[in-house]
């Protein structure tokens, strides 16, 4: 297999790989499942595409691969608008959630497949089907059926089968749904290893935030057919765009109120339950706004003695959950009758009970105040 180069230049790195450009998508005229979708794809990145079902993300895959039209815009590989090329002249390598493995084919059989179709001579590709096994680790199961291979293994040779023709782009349509939790975990990160070292670009579509944060580079997070926000896996957990993104990425716990002032990096918000919040604006438009706080689980925190003197709350624990690493504690707590504050155990007081009464504070840096009204896509 190739490996990434190095000496690519810098201005090679920063041109777009692959680009959307005002690309829609309908089926009956009138419902666009993907809206004027405007994206790039930078060269050598994984870039996951997430979103509930329905949100248009495997539709732009589709696109990308040649399965699907577009109904308007233009997509483009490099210097080259794909609209009309046909999926096998894409040079595009893609792996399916089914795996869709030959079974009448061995694995060596299976890989050979790709590099008979282009024509390449048979010592060639020998040395490419040899070289792909050894990559994912499965030279001994070269004579064997799919079959006769774990789901894990069929994954890794669906995987070897998408890079053995050194493709222009790699494409993964949620391949790691169809196994168990260890298993996913540990494919997550052979994919990100394997794309590390091969330095190919890959487009990844999956319904799984934890997933989408593990592996990628970029996450684009679709919701009725436009990008909600495209950015880094920590800018997406930590800085969500609007309330969309703060309640589909991770957990999240959603306080309502007023904004009463805006200062610069700060502002204060009057929540429905009376007590004053000190956050961070988002993307909420004024003062007078109505807005959902949006706090993360371990961005709050209980506290005993000396305390802050801003967002700091009384509450009433309902439940202590114990999840080995760290217990969540659902509380009664700033009008909301569901707020988790996730601990470690380390640093769990084991006396604590339901039916407590504790202090809970919270950074404003890590309280994002954000629009109050969510359209979204049914999950």
């Amino acid at each position: 297999m190739s490996q990434a180069d190095p000496s690519a230049t810098i201005a090679t790195k920063a041109a777009p790989h692959v680009s959307f450009r005002g690309t829609q998508k309908t089926y009956d005229g009138e419902h666009l499942i993907v809206s004027d979708l405007n994206l790039d794809i930078r060269r050598g990145e994984f870039l996951t595409l997430l979103g509930p079902s329905g949100s248009g993300k495997t539709t732009c895959l589709m696109m990308l691969a040649g399965f699907e039209t577009p109904t308007a815009g233009e997509i483009r590989l490099g210097d080259q608008v794909i609209n009309k090329v046909p999926p096998h002249k894409r040079n595009i390598g893609m792996v399916f959630q089914n795996y869709a493995l030959f079974p009448h084919m061995t694995v060596a059989e299976n890989l050979r497949f790709p590099l008979a179709v282009r024509k390449l001579p048979a010592a060639e590709i020998d040395v490419k089907v040899k070289n792909v096994l050894e990559m994912v680790r499965l030279s001994e199961f070269s004579s064997r059926y799919p079959q006769q291979l774990s789901g894990g293994q069929q994954q890794r040779i669906a995987l070897a089968r998408a890079l053995v023709f050194d493709p222009e782009l790699v494409l993964m349509d949620e391949p790691l749904g169809a196994l168990d939790k260890q298993l996913r975990e540990h494919m997550q990160l052979e994919i990100k290893h394997i794309h590390q070292t091969l330095g190919v670009t890959v487009v990844f579509v999956t319904h799984d935030q934890g997933e989408a944060l593990t592996m990628s580079d970029r996450i684009a997070v679709f919701d009725a057919g436009i990008i909600q926000q495209i950015d880094s896996p920590e800018a997406l957990y930590e800085r969500p765009a609007n309330s969309f993104v703060a309640s589909f990425i991770g957990e999240n716990n959603a306080l309502h109120g007023t904004v009463e002032s805006i200062d610069g990096a700060l502002c204060r918000v009057r929540l429905d339950c009376g007590a004053e919040v000190v956050a961070r604006p988002g993307n909420v438009v004024g003062v007078g706004a109505r807005t959902m706080l949006s706090v993360r689980p371990e961005r709050a925190f209980l506290v005993s003695g000396s305390a802050p003197s801003v967002n700091l709350f009384s509450g009433e624990v309902k439940e202590v959950i114990y999840l080995g690493d760290h217990v969540r504690i659902r509380l009664d707590l700033a009008g909301s009758h569901d707020f988790t504050v996730k601990t470690p155990i380390s640093q769990l007081d084991k006396s604590l009970q339901a039916g407590d009464n504790v202090q809970v504070a919270m950074d404003p840096a890590h309280i994002s105040a954000l629009d109050a009204v969510v359209e979204s896509t049914a999950m």
